[in-house]
């Protein structure tokens, strides 16, 4: 009769104990149908569940490795495995799996321990968890930030109320919390597009302009309601350009050489390109500063409004194609099928309703220190931490970034 062992270590990790372990089951010419390990402080826990066909004997072999285990400094535990239980196991396989990334500058036990009870409040079961943030030095300096992943089997029983359950842990304890499917798309993303201002950028380059307009006040006072949702984009952008009539062009180019970029912009594009990836812009704002930045930082595509000048001076005058939310969805589009990349496969990052319709269509939509109607309506939030922290939600362990 075929026997199923489960044959389970732990003790400190060293060279070679998989290698002798292995052996020993190799030699007695029995099968291995899973293997899995983990390390952590260099402690290691191995697990080798061992099909022994019919007419073999298990416990020769048994022995064996107990001898070997004690030998290596190893705890060993044998479980006998019933075969329905087995098959019951491998049924499971292609079942749904999300991911649910945990990141702000800290994580506590008490974010853990909420996020895990939600977890199983909503049926679902914890399969892995893996820190994706470097490890941390107590000589040093308090880390900025920080990233815990875990894959998760199951469909919650309520994804709405787990989200919601989520949503509050975040804003109790100042972590993000992403939850995402864990499918190949997630596994493959492909180009990632930005908006410009307060997003790739600390900043709304149309208030800087104002500023030196001296109509500051107004302007500013027109961008919120826009941000907000509470003002059509294009009747708020016409407003607010014609109140710069008259600004002298030589402004443009002291406030581009001045651009605040946003914290973990250049390392984030920079791993970004170097696993290849496309990157864009596009935005509400300016072409004369997105071309700015696309040089910089090596943008592959930029797209934003024309900034009429005459003479030397802004004219006030709006052009006919502004990009308004609508017309990001439309270039998103446009740029994905010219790069060759499924909508599945495109990152989206904003701040403000006029981000939403993008947004909504990618594979995977950011509201970046966004707006709360903003991030209610999209599909993941980073509050806590700077532009890198998105390298987090492609499974970037700190160790490979560039």
């Amino acid at each position: 009769m075929r026997e199923l062992i489960l044959f389970t270590l732990s003790g400190l990790d060293k060279p070679g104990l998989t290698s002798e372990l292995t052996r020993l089951v190799s030699e007695a010419g029995i099968g291995i149908l899973d293997i899995g390990q983990a390390t952590i402080h260099d402690t290691l826990s191995l697990g080798l569940l061992l099909d022994f066909p019919p007419g073999s004997v298990s416990k020769p072999v048994v022995k064996d490795l107990l001898f070997k285990a004690h030998e290596l400094g190893l705890s060993a535990r044998f479980e006998p495995v019933e075969l329905e239980a087995y098959e019951a196991w491998v049924g499971a396989q292609g079942k749904p799996r999300h991911i649910i990334t945990v990141l702000g500058s800290r994580i506590d036990a008490e974010a853990l321990h909420r996020i895990a009870a939600e977890v199983a409040c909503n049926g679902l079961n914890i399969d892995s968890i893996k820190r994706l943030s470097g490890r941390i030095s107590l000589r040093e300096a308090r880390p900025t930030r920080a990233c815990v992943e875990l894959t998760i089997r199951g469909v919650p029983d309520d994804a709405n109320a787990l989200r919601r359950g989520f949503l509050t842990i975040s804003q109790d304890l100042g972590v993000d919390i992403a939850f995402q499917v864990d499918d190949v798309y997630r596994r493959n993303r492909r180009l990632v597009v930005f908006d410009m201002d307060s997003t790739l950028i600390r900043c709304e380059v149309i208030d800087e302009l104002a500023k030196a307009a001296g109509v500051g006040v107004e302007v500013a006072a027109i961008t919120e309601e826009a941000m907000q949702g509470r003002l059509d984009f294009k009747e708020s952008f016409a407003r607010r350009v014609a109140l710069l009539k008259g600004l002298d062009a030589a402004v443009l180019e002291r406030i581009a050489d001045t651009l605040p970029l946003q914290h973990g912009a250049e390392r984030l594009i920079r791993t970004l390109k170097s696993i290849g990836y496309k990157t864009a812009i596009l935005s509400g704002g300016f072409q004369y500063f997105g071309d700015r930045l696309k040089s910089k930082l090596g943008i592959d595509h930029v797209y934003a409004n024309e900034l009429v000048i005459r003479d030397g001076k802004v004219t006030g005058e709006v052009g006919t194609d502004i990009v308004d939310g609508r017309r990001k969805a439309e270039l998103l589009r446009t740029i994905a099928q010219s790069e060759g990349i499924r909508l599945e496969q495109v990152i989206a990052v904003g701040d403000g309703a006029n981000d939403l319709p993008m947004l909504s269509i990618a594979g995977l939509g950011i509201a970046f220190h966004a707006k709360p109607v903003v991030k209610a309506q999209a599909g993941q939030a980073i509050s806590h931490l700077g532009l890198d922290g998105i390298l987090y939600l492609i499974g970037v362990r700190d160790r490979d970034v560039m």
